[in-house]
């Protein structure tokens, strides 16, 4: 089934600067262990490095490093989330997008598939390169959790193949009803890590 869109076009050449997308950190000192180890076990598994460990270890050290990244990748969509609602609200409040179709996916849509090219350049000098699976996943993974699941909370399958199952997720998502397509020719935002915001509001608020 293909995404419903409405044609973008009949903004022409009109620009809305949206709230700015603001990440927080979130605090897990032994998550790049974690993660470099269920790389490592993933590696192994496959046979494409040498095996250290039984198959039993190495599974459990995969599981371990996989739900690590299902618990960050939760708080990143907590972010996503929040974001997307403040554009919402941003946009209810324009009468001249009154009845524009625009929703959550839209703005979905646009963090995913277009984003501006100074957000895109940001990520980039971040390290973050795949930020289209990076956050069609965490939105995707906060569709479907209250809170970041715990080990006995989901299955090893669920969590050993997390990412199939969010990219799906994340589509069906934007099917979930006809939405109005965005593009950054027509609306922009910024991204800010929280501390750098919060730095920012300081000095703005120190000229006043």
């Amino acid at each position: 089934m293909s995404q419903t869109r409405a044609v973008p076009a009949a903004f022409g050449s009109r620009r809305w600067e949206l709230p700015p997308l603001i990440l927080h950190p979130f605090s897990d000192q032994s998550g790049p262990g974690k993660l470099l180890e269920s790389s490592r076990a993933s590696l192994m598994l496959s046979g494409m490095m040498p095996t250290e460990s039984d198959e039993d270890e190495l599974t459990k050290r995969l599981l371990e490093g996989r739900l690590c990244e299902v618990r960050m990748l939760f708080f990143v969509g907590k972010d996503l989330m929040r974001w997307m609602t403040h554009c919402a609200e941003f946009v209810n409040t324009l009468p001249d997008l009154e009845g524009a179709g625009i929703c959550d996916q839209s703005f979905a849509d646009l963090l995913v598939q277009d984003p501006p090219p100074s957000v895109k350049e940001k990520l980039r000098r971040w390290g973050v390169l795949d930020y289209r699976s990076i956050f069609s996943r965490a939105i995707a993974l906060n569709t479907v959790f209250a809170t970041p699941p715990d080990a006995d909370q989901v299955s090893s399958n669920f969590v050993r193949n997390y990412y199939r199952f969010a990219d799906h997720l994340y589509i069906c998502r934007q099917q979930m009803q006809p939405f109005t397509q965005l593009t950054s020719a027509n609306f922009y935002f910024e991204i800010y890590a929280s501390g750098e915001y919060s730095r920012m509001l300081e000095q703005a608020w120190e000229r006043e």
